[in-house]
């Protein structure tokens, strides 16, 4: 036996305690988005189901959460620089087109709901507004964070250049972005 040995000590990374209590909140929602989707498949399946073809806005909408996906990669890259005009234009970027994301949802719900698709008909009709107007409510909630990071980074000067909140924002809004899309193709495939 070797005296004297000791093995090397492993490193961990931590994980900062906000960042942690995102992933949470995000394999949560998640979990709540495949029930709901889950739950549709099966109503549908019972019969007395409507299809209906989504708005084409929708789309558009989908085209703007992408951007606004990718404005936020740069944007944090431009900060995580030093690039402080380039870090405003982007986070200003991504806030209007996480806006327009909402305008167009609100849109595309007022044409369904000009074609007779409402929440309080056939439950297909009700499945969508509950999962796309769920959706919605986790969107705005990522557009608060936006603006709290938009009048952060206009403040006249930057004292700190810490990156952690600016992540979790960027994290989260990634996560609804992948959402929409699979809500979108979802809404797609069983139409």
């Amino acid at each position: 036996m070797q005296e004297g040995i000791v093995s090397p000590v492993k490193e961990r990374r931590k994980i900062h305690p906000h960042k942690f209590a995102l992933w949470i909140a995000m394999g949560s929602i998640a979990m709540m988005f495949a029930g709901l989707t889950s739950a549709y498949m099966v109503r549908e399946a019972q019969g007395n189901w409507h299809y209906f073809k989504l708005p084409p806005i929708f789309w558009v909408s989908t085209v703007a959460i992408f951007a606004s996906s990718i404005t936020i990669i740069f944007g944090l890259k431009a900060f995580k620089e030093r690039r402080m005009t380039a870090y405003r234009a982007f986070i200003t970027t991504t806030l209007l087109l996480g806006v327009l994301f909402g305008i167009l949802q609100y849109e595309g719900f007022v044409q369904l709901y000009a074609n007779n698709i409402r929440i309080d008909g056939n439950p297909a009709d009700s499945f969508i507004f509950i999962i796309a107007g769920l959706h919605l409510l986790h969107i705005l909630g990522g557009i608060i964070a936006l603006l709290i990071v938009f009048f952060r980074a206009f403040r006249k000067r930057v004292k700190v250049y810490n990156t952690t909140g600016l992540e979790i924002v960027a994290s989260y809004w990634h996560f609804v972005d992948v959402l929409w899309i699979y809500l979108f193709v979802f809404f797609l495939v069983n139409q």
